[in-house]
């Protein structure tokens, strides 16, 4: 796993900054090097080894790059901090450069976009719904608590067995929303979460009593070409796009919701 440390901010990414802004940007990146500590000092990250390194275990590609969704107002939320935390170790875990990783949360302020450029991490420019395909790329989607429309676009966006099969998904549990919902609301609103469900693997992340709010409910999943290809064709030949008119609880940020569909951090850039 990954050794213990500290993240250091890009070379050369500090010029141009006042006083104030470095200052502000330090004490980001200062209580994050605390949150990796914590991971690290409180056995959460060892423990989760198991469930991190699973689908390479099971055969799946390594990952090329990582798309981030949801991940909140980690300058000021311990949870999201920690959860930016475990995704950094993960990076590294894994050996996917930060360059090759991008970010989008509509919430990032201009500090919190900045300190992740220090990092060496880069943002999305638009609210793609989720809706980002693999290209042909084994991609990591690290997901944790996002509303399920956004793990319903992802799939969709990439329902095709070759492509599912070079994904893994971090985020809510696939078997949870199983069990939480009615199975009429599942296939009517997130029919590509129930229709993937045979087909996935999932291994939850272990349950931590300083975490409890910060990775529950956590899941990694990955999609075996071969249970896919088990699946009915059937499942193959409905490829119409998510739209929940009928959906009461969208759990989602729409890019009609903001006026032009961008991170207001990304906009600066």
């Amino acid at each position: 796993m990954a050794a213990a440390g500290g993240w250091r901010a890009a070379g050369g990414r500090r010029r141009g900054r006042t006083g104030g802004e470095a200052t502000e940007g330090g004490a980001v990146l200062r209580r994050l090097r605390e949150a990796r500590d914590d991971l690290l000092s409180s056995g959460f990250w060892a423990a989760s080894a198991g469930a991190v390194r699973a689908p390479l275990a099971a055969g799946a590609e390594p990952p090329a790059r990582c798309v981030c969704y949801g991940l909140g107002r980690f300058s000021g939320c311990p949870a999201a901090r920690h959860q930016l935390a475990f995704l950094l170790l993960l990076l590294e875990e894994l050996g996917v450069p930060p360059g090759r990783c991008s970010l989008f949360d509509p919430a990032f302020s201009a500090q919190e976009a900045a300190a992740l450029g220090e990092l060496g991490l880069r943002l999305l420019p638009d609210n793609e719904e989720g809706k980002h395909g693999v290209e042909g790329s084994a991609t990591l989607f690290y997901m944790v608590h996002c509303g399920k429309a956004l793990y319903n676009n992802l799939l969709w966006r990439n329902w095709s067995a070759e492509a599912l099969s070079k994904m893994v998904i971090i985020g809510n549990s696939f078997k949870g929303i199983e069990e939480r919902l009615l199975s009429r609301i599942l296939e009517r609103d997130y029919s590509y979460i129930a229709k993937v469900l045979k087909g996935t693997e999932e291994v939850a992340l272990p349950t931590h009593p300083r975490y409890l709010d910060t990775f529950n409910d956590t899941s990694v999943h990955w999609f075996p070409l071969q249970k896919l290809k088990e699946l009915s064709p059937e499942v193959w030949d409905f490829v119409e796009e998510p739209m929940y008119q009928d959906c009461d609880d969208l759990e989602i940020i729409r890019k009609e919701d903001r006026a032009d569909g961008r991170s207001p951090a990304a906009t600066k850039s």
